[in-house]
């Protein structure tokens, strides 16, 4: 198997606990049936509408050149429609970007479509984690595992905390996901939380059943 670009941003010392992508069908669905297939049907319907009284109008002399006036008018005004049919021709390359990993350290995303982007974050940043399935999640069998990150960040001597998710999303083993970065996560917690016996490599305090390498 060749190793990918989120792969190779794994430590050495890291182990793969799970791997996966979303199921594509349900992927390339929620691409094609979002709130913006609505919106473009009506703004297209809207331009059509327009285009066929226009053209049903009697044109004076300089017809033509109204004609190619609206020709690239309706070309930019049609923008939104353009917008949503190029988001799901590059649905495909979306997909193939998009790739979810788990360590002992935690969870690596990548994703993008004219760009690819990694990241990865860790579970002791980790805040809150939930299951989320939507229509087609579950006429596919899937789920949405959200992962959601609490960060402080300062403003003139006062602090706010914001939060910032990332998605799993549209994976077939949602449940066994979410139980695996719940007990992760609760692991390290509690190991930071008790760092017993001056932190050695293995916490005799509370008993975990993560194990840290010094």
């Amino acid at each position: 198997m060749t190793r990918s670009d989120l792969e190779a941003m794994i430590s050495p010392n890291e182990n793969i606990l799970w791997r996966g992508k979303p199921q594509k069908k349900c992927f390339i669905f929620e691409c094609i049936f979002n709130p913006m297939l609505f919106f473009a049907i009506l703004w297209a319907g809207f331009d059509i509408f327009f285009i066929v009284m226009a053209s049903k109008t009697p044109t004076d002399q300089g017809g033509e050149s109204i004609g190619g006036f609206m020709l690239v008018f309706f070309a930019f005004h049609l923008m939104p429609v353009w917008i949503y049919l190029g988001g799901v021709l590059f649905s495909f390359r979306k997909y193939k970007n998009t790739e979810y990993i788990i360590t002992e350290k935690g969870i690596y995303i990548s994703g993008g479509v004219f760009t690819y982007n990694c990241q990865m974050k860790s579970f002791a940043e980790l805040s809150n984690v939930n299951i989320h399935r939507g229509i087609f999640d579950q006429m596919f069998g899937v789920g949405d595992v959200i992962l959601t990150s609490a960060n402080l960040i300062q403003f003139a001597g006062s602090s706010n905390k914001y939060s910032r998710s990332l998605t799993l999303c549209d994976i077939s083993e949602y449940q066994e996901v979410f139980s695996l970065v719940k007990q992760l996560q609760t692991d390290i917690y509690s190991d930071t939380m008790y760092p017993n016996d001056l932190r050695p490599p293995e916490n005799h305090g509370y008993q975990t059943k993560y194990r840290g390498r010094m």
